[in-house]
This record gives C-alpha cells, sequence and structure tokens, in this order.
C-alpha cells in the first residue's frame, strides 16, 4: 500500500494513474485532515477509489510528548510499527507563532560523533519518507491556533544524507504546495560530511540549505571525533560543498561544538577562520560559522567531555576575522538539545 502522505500530488498521478487536478485535491485533503471515507468534494469518484484502494495513511505512535520548562522546546518520542523510537522536536523561531521542525532521518545512526548520543545507539534502520513527513505532521498538532510549522531541520536522529533518496522524498512532499506549502528556502539538511549526498542535494533541490557539521578544521582532532572523517577527509568534504555553493549561490552553515581542551583552542580557531577564508576565496560565498554549545550526552552522569569556553573561543575566531553565531540549543531538560536525542521512550 502507499503511503498517501509520503507522496507529493505528481507522483500520486503518476502512481495510481488518475488526473493531476484529483491528485492534488486528494493530497491536500489527506494533509488537511479531510481524508477519509465517502466521496470527496471536486474529486472524481473513480480517482478516490483507486486512491483509497492502493493507498493509505499510516502514522507514528505518540509515544511521549515532553515541554521543556526553561523553554519553548517541546520534544515527541514517535513509535515505528516495528518498535523503533524516534523523536522529532518543535523548535520556536524569534517571531511569534512560527517554528521549526526538527526531525529524524533514522532510527538510530551508523556513523558514531563522538559528542552525540544518537551515535552510540548504532543505526536501527532508514526512515521511509512518509515517516518524516509524518513527523512534520504529528508536531503540527501541537500547536495552538494561529501557530504554524514555517521551516524544517534535518537535526534530528540519524545522518540524513545516508538515506539521501528517503530525504529528498520527503522534502518535496513538504515543499508540494498541496501538501505541507512549506518553503524550500526554509528547510536545512544538516550533514556529518557525505560529499555524494551533499552534491545531490544541490543538484535535486537546490534551494534547500545545507549545514555543515565542521566540529574541527585540524584533520587530527577532526578524526577522533567523526569516525566518518576516516572514510571522507575534511578536505573532500569541503570540495562537494563548494560545488553546492557555486551550483546554488547559497552560504552553507559550518556547525562546530566546542569541547574543553580538545577544539576549542586558539590553534582551532585559526584553522577554521583559515579554512572559511579559503572557501570564500574559491566560492565567492562566506559560510555562516555556527556555534553550538555542548550538552550532556550521559544522562547517569559519566559524561565524555565537558562544554568548551564558548566565549573564549568565539573571541579566537573574531581576531582571526570570522563573525560566527552561537546558537541557542534548547529543551536540555527533556533530552531535546543538539546531540542529545537518543530514542529514550
Amino acid at each position: 500500500m502507499l503511503a498517501l502522505q509520503g507522496l507529493t500530488a505528481e507522483a500520486l498521478s503518476r502512481a495510481v494513474d488518475i488526473d493531476p487536478a484529483d491528485a492534488r485535491r486528494i493530497v491536500s485533503a489527506v494533509h488537511r485532515g479531510l481524508w477519509g471515507p465517502g466521496p470527496l468534494r471536486g474529486v472524481r469518484r473513480a480517482s478516490v477509489e483507486v486512491a483509497r484502494a492502493r493507498g493509505h495513511v499510516p502514522t507514528l505512535d505518540v509515544i511521549a510528548i515532553r515541554k521543556s520548562a526553561i523553554d519553548p522546546f517541546v520534544k515527541v518520542a514517535l513509535g515505528t510499527e516495528d518498535g523503533h523510537v524516534v523523536e522529532s522536536v518543535r523548535i520556536p523561531l524569534e517571531r511569534p507563532g512560527r517554528f521549526s521542525a526538527c526531525v529524524s532521518s533514522q532510527a538510530g545512526c551508523a556513523l558514531a560523533c563522538a559528542f552525540c548520543a544518537t551515535g552510540r545507539l548504532g543505526l536501527a534502520r532508514n526512515l521511509e519518507a512518509w515517516e518524516i513527513v509524518e513527523q512534520v505532521r504529528l508536531l503540527r498538532q501541537t500547536l495552538g491556533p494561529g501557530q504554524r510549522v514555517h521551516g524544517v531541520v534535518f537535526q534530528g536522529m540519524g545522518e540524513p544524507l545516508a538515506n539521501v533518496d528517503r530525504v529528498i522524498e520527503a522534502i518535496r512532499v513538504m515543499c508540494d504546495p498541496s501538501a505541507l506549502a512549506i518553503d524550500a528556502r526554509a528547510i536545512t539538511v544538516c550533514t556529518s560530511g557525505l560529499p555524494g549526498g551533499i552534491r545531490r542535494i544541490g543538484r535535486d533541490l537546490p534551494k534547500v540549505r545545507l549545514g555543515v557539521s565542521i566540529t574541527s578544521a585540524r584533520s587530527e582532532v577532526r578524526r577522533r571525533l567523526m569516525p566518518i572523517d576516516d572514510v571522507y577527509p575534511l578536505d573532500e568534504v569541503i570540495d562537494a560543498v563548494e560545488e553546492h555553493a557555486r551550483a546554488t549561490g547559497l552560504s552553507p552553515m559550518w556547525a562546530v561544538t566546542p569541547l574543553a581542551g580538545v577544539n576549542d583552542t586558539e590553534e582551532d580557531a585559526r584553522a577554521l577562520a583559515d579554512l572559511a577564508r579559503r572557501f570564500a576565496d574559491r566560492t565567492g560565498v562566506r559560510p555562516r560559522v555556527s556555534i553550538v554549545p555542548y550538552n550532556v550526552i550521559d544522562e547517569q552522569g559519566v559524561d565524555p567531555f565537558a562544554r568548551g569556553d564558548v566565549a573564549l573561543f568565539v573571541g579566537h575566531l573574531v581576531t582571526y576575522g570570522l563573525r560566527p553565531h552561537v546558537r541557542y540549543s534548547g529543551g536540555s531538560d527533556v533530552s531535546a538539545a543538539c546531540g542529545q536525542l537518543a530514542g529514550r521512550a
């Protein structure tokens, strides 16, 4: 059976061979809660019948909704049909009533980044396109009157570009005016650095923004924290990011999480500034450097790292000519902050 919420109107029209206008109205009904038994106004009965016979609207089980007591972040734990738990986060934006949905692309993750709780789980499986879309739909149900999901960040559990086909399918549904109608420019795909996937996003989704976990511009440090660097060294990743920037004209977001005594030194700051300068010289595009304070990932108190001195590290970056942004990573009291998602029911 086709999961109807995981299809664009064009894909539905092709899949079940119905009129494109009927497909648009069916997809719209699915995403507005109007899909059910009986006829659908303005749609041919034959189109409704074939869509109902070939498709359904599955969902994820809402296991828990945890609201932070310190800020407006909300984490939702969702259960898949085969027993996995994935987590999504509702992130408040500056403009009242607007939120971003932080979604997961995999159950678990195979990349084992040392500072990420998800990386400790290993990979269970990729999520289907409809399971990614459903996270946004379920987060929308937590909103009040006048509130809406304005954007989406692929920064939850998993490496999005290790599941790039399904991620692209899901984003196309999110952007479809008949479905979730989210502006592609308000969607960001964040990666640990898979060059092929980066090039694919630039080619297939040129309006979608790219985020890259740099962690350290010093190869020996990055490799110790991110095992993926053994397979795709930072130079190869940056080559792909440069291609993305030239093709799209979009500034990539480079994320760094300072860890005390590991990657928060003046030497790290200088190396990062040098890398950013070379990137700008070669592409004409300046990367946006985002400093993400480290969040505790071991609730038992045996954490492998301590938070680096963010203010000092930022000061070093400014000295070397960068103007970084310090990201507020909220919801830490309910393990909703960056790096803390671990599929806990």
